[in-house]
């Protein structure tokens, strides 16, 4: 491979260092570019442009493959916990037992709320949605722990990353039980991470909550899977927002903002919405199929396809066994289901779909597995928060130790006017 890359632009020649990758995309290092040509590249979405080098997240689309700090995302999510992977992402390197037991032990005694913050969660309106609520509560929770906020300091970084990592689900949690008017059910130090969520998710103080440990393993998997995805446009808030040396709570908050966009983390609940529809329209999905395949329709299937797997999405094929045992586990008889099951048929046997690759995504797998669970559609995107945590954390920390960071001040192409004198109000 060549070591330089030359640019033509009229009858000027420069030449460009190349970024030498491990595995993927090489990068053609343009940081000189506006100095030395006085030309910008133009990138809408920044789908051709690196912003970091990174050893957290490969993604290969063409063969299906994902994979954190080189393991692959199947055999995380089969063998792994949540709080491993998450060690994982953040630390570089699996824990040892003794590792992981002081670490789950770290996260335990920090998931309790202080007691001040339960008055935010009292002045949301109880229509208020849970993602609002979850982004206000995180940078809330920066002013509770202001000695916490320096980037450079490795201890402080380890402390914000433990309080993020414990007290995120019992912030989801009261969101939940705020907006149905349910009382707040405080976490429980003798319970796992996925199930002390599950438990303050639908326990209530007149009865307690069994957690089905079927139920517990698949809600630890759907966190797994949705951990880290690369630079994403949440991850990539999260760097932009930190690249100013905002502090990981604020960051994390901007990420969850832009997690909260339909196009990113509500591709879920769009399924969910899509069978509810189907439903409601008297249950016939063959109608939809038939839709889907007019290419003079605008309809389109939700939950198929994806944007960077280009065969199948890895994680996919992970939650399809975990649905399997969740919806065996429930016992759960819905409609909403049935549909989801004669789609992905449909989807898995026609040659339709075969021949463009529209394969079930894993958020087909994931919406039905947080139905079938009984988490309300607007959770969705907050379990997706839940789960994406450490990814935001291991990108931000990334970012903050790389000595090339620099706060993140995009160019622009300008189209506008460009010398206009100023009119009196009198005469416009």
């Amino acid at each position: 491979m060549p070591d330089k890359a030359e640019i033509t632009i009229g009858d000027s020649v420069t030449q460009w260092p190349i970024d030498e990758a491990t595995i993927g995309n090489h990068g053609i290092d343009i940081s000189t570019l506006r100095a030395d040509t006085g030309f910008v590249t133009l990138d809408y979405g920044f789908g051709n442009t690196a912003s970091c080098e990174s050893a957290i997240t490969y993604i290969d689309g063409e063969a299906g493959a994902l994979r954190y700090r080189g393991y692959g995302i199947e055999d995380l999510a089969r063998n792994a916990s949540f709080l491993e992977v998450a060690y994982l992402l953040i630390n570089g390197e699996l824990p040892t037992s003794d590792q992981l037991t002081k670490y789950r032990n770290e996260i335990t005694m920090h998931t309790l709320l202080n007691e001040e913050m339960k008055r935010l969660f009292d002045a949301f309106p109880r229509a208020a949605h849970p993602m609002g609520i979850l982004s206000a509560a995180t940078s809330a929770m920066s002013t509770f722990y202001e000695n916490y906020h320096n980037p450079s300091d490795p201890e402080q970084v380890s402390e914000s990353s433990i309080r993020l990592i414990a007290k995120l689900p019992t912030v989801a949690s009261f969101a939940y039980k705020k907006s149905i008017g349910q009382p707040y059910i405080y976490p429980r130090n003798d319970l796992d991470y996925s199930s002390n969520f599950l438990h303050m998710m639908f326990a209530l103080p007149t009865h307690e909550y069994e957690v089905d440990p079927v139920v517990a393993r698949a809600l630890d998997a759907l966190l797994i899977l949705h951990a880290d995805h690369g630079q994403n446009c949440s991850t990539a808030t999260v760097r932009m927002a930190g690249s100013s040396e905002a502090n990981m709570f604020a960051s994390v908050s901007s990420g969850m903002n832009a997690l909260w966009g339909p196009l990113h983390g509500g591709a879920n609940q769009a399924v969910i919405e899509m069978l509810a529809n189907i439903k409601e329209d008297g249950g016939d999905y063959q109608k939809y199929v038939a839709e889907a395949k007019d290419k003079n329709d605008p309809f389109r299937l939700m939950g198929f396809g994806h944007r960077v797997y280009k065969n199948f999405d890895p994680r996919a094929n992970v939650l399809k066994d975990f649905a399997k045992d969740v919806l065996e586990a429930m016992g759960r008889q819905d409609e909403l289901l049935d549909i989801a099951a004669g789609l992905e048929q449909v989807a898995l046997e026609d040659d339709y779909f075969i021949e463009r690759k529209l394969f079930p995504n894993v958020d087909f797998y994931s919406g039905i597995i947080f139905r079938a669970l009984g988490f309300p559609v607007r959770m969705f995107t907050v379990l997706f928060a839940i789960g994406r945590l450490p990814g935001w954390i291991a990108q931000w920390k990334e970012m903050t130790e790389d000595p090339r960071t620099r706060i993140g001040r995009p160019r622009q192409v300008y189209v506008g006017a460009v010398d206009r004198n100023f009119v009196p109000l009198a005469d416009r």
